[in-house]
């Protein structure tokens, strides 16, 4: 487990009957609001897929997927970690146009995740990805789509606070942006974390970009997968969450990988055998459509507007006995 915090005289601003109708709430309202602000269209997602697809998320590399044997199909299936990748192979089976998306509610079983606070084994998340040009894949693309997310957010804050005026949360509207090194830069003597804490303590509202390659110290600021995000075009979004006194990551988005980024990153993080897996080799040959795309995470969210101080007071999901222990003895409502 994790380190568990239990925030001094924390009680939570809606009792468990609004919580669970404000969850409501917000999942129906960021849900149109992203439509409408990334122009993005609902399709149905996967919760398992077949692995020699090379579809599944590999995300840091180390994490191992919960899978299962389907009999009647003569196959063993993955649950998936996130759906980066199954959501370009869909784009391109769809045949969307450019400049337009898909959104999808994304279940997933994480069963490494250390738990805390923030982390739970499952994981939640309104997954989404657009067609773009050549010509879109920069920072001031990748910027206003930030922004653009931002606002959802913070108009979904709006619209719950006003049904529920004792809630109190409030969110900074403009987003600081910063590269990973210029972050190891700025605090070269502390870790990713508490400089991620220091920044957003600072500007409230920070997008971290460029994440997943060597930084100068010979460090990385996180793991990426080497091949959906462009390592030089991605970023995380992350908010000052005053119940935790923390920064609290709600994205992990970016411009994907095109052919020449992942032969690239392919050979850096040293998986070139993955050249051969079909998603791959349409990739390196140019036939899937360039796109943006990333996870926002719906109990996160949740956690974020609701100024609630543990995940599980949003989802539902298996803790220790020794957390549940303390949160009860705390006030704090575990689902």
């Amino acid at each position: 487990m994790g380190k568990l915090i239990i925030p001094e005289n924390y009680r939570s601003c809606l009792s468990s009957y609004e919580t669970q109708e404000a969850i409501g709430m917000i999942k129906i309202l960021m849900q149109k609001k992203l439509c409408m602000a990334l122009k993005l269209k609902r399709v149905t997602a996967p919760l398992f897929v077949d692995p020699s697809s090379g579809l599944n998320d590999d995300l840091n590399g180390v994490e191992r997927p919960v899978s299962f044997d389907i009999p009647d199909a003569h196959m063993e299936a993955q649950v998936v970690h996130s759906l980066a990748k199954w959501k370009r192979m869909a784009l391109y089976n769809y045949d969307f146009p450019v400049g337009k998306g898909l959104l999808c509610d994304m279940n997933a079983i994480r069963r490494d995740e250390e738990l805390d606070n923030l982390h739970s084994a499952y994981v939640d998340q309104w997954d989404w990805e657009k067609v773009i040009t050549e010509e879109d894949r920069n920072f001031d693309y990748l910027k206003t789509t930030v922004n653009r997310i931002v606002e959802s957010i913070c108009n979904t804050l709006d619209e719950v606070k006003y049904q529920y005026e004792h809630l109190h949360t409030e969110l900074c509207r403009e987003v600081s942006f910063i590269t990973s090194q210029e972050l190891e830069d700025m605090y070269p003597d502390l870790t990713p974390k508490e400089r991620e804490n220091a920044y957003a303590r600072e500007k409230k509202t920070i997008f971290i970009m460029q994440i997943g390659d060597l930084l100068k110290s010979g460090e990385r600021h996180d793991g990426r997968a080497p091949d959906y995000d462009d390592w030089q075009l991605n970023g995380d979004l992350l908010f000052w969450h005053e119940p935790l006194q923390c920064a609290l990551e709600v994205s992990s988005m970016g411009i994907r990988v095109d052919a020449k980024s992942l032969d690239e990153q392919l050979t850096k993080a040293g998986c070139d055998e993955r050249r051969k897996l079909p998603f791959h080799q349409l990739l390196l040959s140019n036939r899937l459509p360039l796109t943006i795309g990333g996870g926002i995470g719906q109990s996160r969210i949740c956690m974020l507007l609701l100024q609630k101080a543990h995940v599980g007071e949003v989802q539902a999901s298996v803790w220790d006995k020794e957390t549940l222990q303390q949160c009860e003895s705390a006030g704090i409502e575990i689902l």
